[in-house]
This record gives structure tokens, C-alpha cells and sequence, in this order.
């Protein structure tokens, strides 16, 4: 039942515009392939600006989550509940640094199977492909099965000569590390350079063992991807970047907070002070006896303790 839905929504669907799309290409596999890509990442322009925006704005956080871990380390439920306030009130959500991806990995499987099928290396795929093709395109049957070659590639089979591997990886790693921003923290800092290596040494594995058409994909999505971050972000991000100690414009809600309980401090502060300053100088300028004197020093007291409940002694 699943695997119906499957091929009814999403297979079918692409194995039939990547027919057509390649027949006006000049029967071009390859060119299908990139206008795939950019019909797939214009769509998804909303989700990925999110993303980058989600990205930036949670590391511009990291200084302020450090904090609170160091905080209420030993506290989890406390610490829980201190970051999720922490991100509402930066307005982010943690959620949005994934959504793209998530909405993407259908389309990469899709593509894949695409690619098996539409290419038809063995007559068991040909046979497979005839149940995806829609019966009312009849220009679709006329072109298949198409042509895997593209440049140097078969798209239907890894790149021996491991060109695309590399420009997988490569191309992860500095979107990549575009994200990444210098720390001093050498545990953040070890975490950093963790996330920096693996996932494009996993994908440029990955690469290895997929048709080259994915590959081609993964290639134009990263360019696209390291666009996008460039325009962003504004430079070329942790390229470039030093460390800063400047506050985040992500978090200016958590700064005022602080700011806000900061300068409540200082005021009680201030009217404490006041309060004791006028309670002295009316004991100072009263031309009273040390015995008569010694009545205001208990009221004096109280004050200093409780500023405003207490109330000024009158004069004898």
C-alpha cells in the first residue's frame, strides 16, 4: 500500500518530467538532471532561506547556551526549560535547521530509483519502467530508454575516475564550513571541526557506491546551497570570520531581559542609598540631646534593611 502511494505521488511523477524534460534538452540526461535540481531548489527557496537563518542565528547562540549549561549543568530539566526560553524569545526554532533536508531525502531516493529505471541498463528495469510511464504523454515512450552519457559520466554508474566524489565532498565541506564560526571554547570548537569532516567524507562515500546522476544533483544542490549562504550571511562566513564577543542580533530579547533585571538592581540600590543619605542628614541637623539622638539610630536601621516599607521618623 505504501509502496503504491510511493510510486503514485512521487515516483512516477519524476520519472515521467525527467522523460520529458531530457527530450527537450536534446535527449540530454545529464542537462534534465540540472534543471531538476533547480526546479527542486527554487521550490524549496522558502524552506532553505529558513534554514540558514535558523543555522546562523542557533550558532550566534552558542555563547549564551554555554552559559546556561554551565549554569544549570547539574539540572537537566531546568537546563531544558532555560533553552527552550532561550530560543523563543531569540525567535528561533531548532526544528527549521533540518526541515529542508527532511523535505529533500523523498526527493534524492526518488531520484535515485529514477535514474535506474529511466536508463533501463537491464531489460528488468525497462520492464519496470513501462508501469511509471503515463499512457496519455505519448512522446514519453518514443524516448526511452534514454542516454547515460553525459561529459566524461555514464549517470547510470559510479564515476570511476572519482571526479564527482570529490567535488561532493568538497563542496559540502565549504558549505560547510561557511556555517562553522571560530570559537575560543576548545570543546565547541572540537565539536565544530567533528560536524566540519563528516558529513561530507559520508557523502563523498556515498557517492562511491551511487549513480553518477545523484552525485550531479548533490553537486549543483551544494552550489546552489553556497550561494544562498554567501548572499546570506553576507561573506564567506567562517572562511573569513574571527571570533567575536559581540552580542547576536538573534538574541537581543535575552540581552534586554538581562539588561532590564540589571538596571531593577541597581535602582533599589540607588533608592536604598537615597533614603539612607536624607535619614542621616535629618538626624545630623536636629538639635537634640545624644539620649534623644539615640531614638532615630533603630529607625535608621530598619531603614537600611527595608527601604520601602519602612517610613521616615518624625522629628521630636
Amino acid at each position: 500500500m505504501i509502496g503504491e502511494i510511493w510510486d503514485l505521488i512521487i515516483l512516477s511523477p519524476m520519472i515521467n518530467i525527467l522523460i520529458v524534460v531530457s527530450g527537450a534538452l536534446f535527449n540530454n540526461f545529464g542537462l534534465a538532471i540540472i534543471v531538476l535540481t533547480l526546479i527542486v531548489r527554487g521550490l524549496t527557496i522558502p524552506l532553505s532561506l529558513k534554514q540558514l537563518k535558523s543555522t546562523k542565528a542557533m550558532q550566534e547562540l552558542q555563547p549564551k547556551m554555554s552559559e546556561l549549561q554551565k549554569k544549570y549543568g547539574k539540572d537537566k530539566q531546568k537546563l531544558a526549560q532555560e533553552q527552550m526560553r532561550l530560543y523563543k524569545e531569540s525567535g528561533i526554532n531548532p526544528a527549521g535547521c533540518l526541515l529542508p533536508m527532511l523535505v529533500q531525502l523523498p526527493i534524492w531516493i526518488a531520484l535515485f530509483q529514477s535514474i535506474i529505471r529511466v536508463l533501463a541498463v537491464v531489460p528488468e528495469d525497462f520492464l519496470k519502467l513501462s508501469g511509471h510511464l503515463y499512457t496519455s504523454w505519448s512522446q514519453v515512450f518514443s524516448l526511452v530508454p534514454l542516454n547515460s552519457s553525459f561529459l566524461w559520466l555514464d549517470l547510470a554508474v559510479p564515476d570511476r575516475f572519482l571526479v564527482l566524489p570529490i567535488l561532493v565532498g568538497g563542496s559540502m565541506w565549504l558549505q560547510q564550513k561557511m556555517m562553522t564560526p571560530k570559537t575560543g571554547d576548545p570543546r565547541q570548537q572540537a565539536q565544530a571541526q567533528m560536524m566540519l569532516w563528516v558529513m561530507p567524507l559520508m557523502f563523498a562515500f556515498l557517492t562511491l557506491q551511487f549513480p553518477s546522476g545523484l552525485a550531479l544533483y548533490w553537486v549543483i544542490s551544494n552550489l546552489i546551497s553556497i550561494g544562498m549562504q554567501y548572499f546570506i550571511t553576507g561573506g564567506w562566513g567562517g572562511l573569513t570570520a574571527q571570533a567575536t564577543t559581540k552580542p547576536a542580533g538573534a538574541d537581543k530579547k535575552y540581552i534586554k531581559r538581562l539588561t532590564v533585571a540589571q538596571e531593577k538592581e541597581t535602582d533599589y540600590a540607588d533608592t536604598e542609598a537615597d533614603i539612607g543619605a536624607d535619614v542621616g542628614a535629618d538626624i545630623d541637623s536636629a538639635d537634640v540631646s545624644s539620649k534623644e539622638g539615640a531614638r532615630y539610630q533603630p529607625s535608621l536601621r530598619a531603614m537600611k534593611r527595608h527601604p520601602k516599607k519602612s517610613k521616615r521618623p518624625k522629628r521630636g
